[in-house]
């Protein structure tokens, strides 16, 4: 296996959001190793209005200000987990959600963040980990990119903020990708 560099991440973040796919999610629970192909994923810069990091670095936030590769984990409605990967340069918030995996080896495949951070057990102690640590519980492992033809580039889903900013990217045709555009209308499958 071959753990993604720091050097993957140390790049603009809507490169990273688009390479990323195809690439596997790997998360160890004790003898457990839980792998799921990445499908689905949206960037969210500094500068972005739906960005958490748009107001500045907090103490929810500390970890998108880290170094390139960080885990940045958060917690919505009282109920998800949401899984980011850091981006770009450290003191600058960015970051990459992932939003779908097509589950290997025995994971199901999940479709949307919630459900990939409960099928894979990412929570809150996740949050400010790094990626790159070959002795940590959750990395990435390079595989196969997927082909230009077969990404779809579009508008996020489930934000109020820069709705317009075509920054998600999911796999064509992919049963995981946990909702796609058509006609500029946002529908879920």
């Amino acid at each position: 296996m071959t753990i993604l560099p720091r050097d993957f991440y140390a790049r603009d973040t809507l490169v990273v959001a688009r390479e990323l796919l195809g690439q596997v999610l790997c998360r160890s629970i004790g003898d457990v190793v839980l792998r799921g192909r990445i499908v689905e994923t949206e960037a969210y810069t500094q500068e972005d209005p739906a960005s958490h990091a748009f107001r500045g670095c907090t103490p929810r936030t500390k970890a998108m200000f880290q170094q390139p590769g960080t885990v940045y984990v958060y917690f919505i409605y009282g109920m998800y987990h949401c899984l980011n990967i850091v981006t770009d340069s450290e003191n600058y918030g960015s970051a990459v959600l992932v939003r779908a995996l097509e589950g290997l080896g025995g994971l199901s495949g999940t479709s949307g963040p919630g459900k990939l951070c409960r099928a894979m057990a990412i929570d809150l102690d996740c949050n400010g980990q790094d990626l790159t640590n070959r002795n940590g519980n959750i990395w990435v492992e390079y595989s196969t990119p997927i082909l230009p033809k077969n990404v779809v580039q579009t508008t996020r889903v489930g934000i109020r903020r820069a709705t317009n900013y075509p920054w998600r990217f999911y796999v064509r045709n992919n049963r995981f990708v946990s909702t796609f555009s058509s006609n500029n209308q946002t529908r879920k499958r």
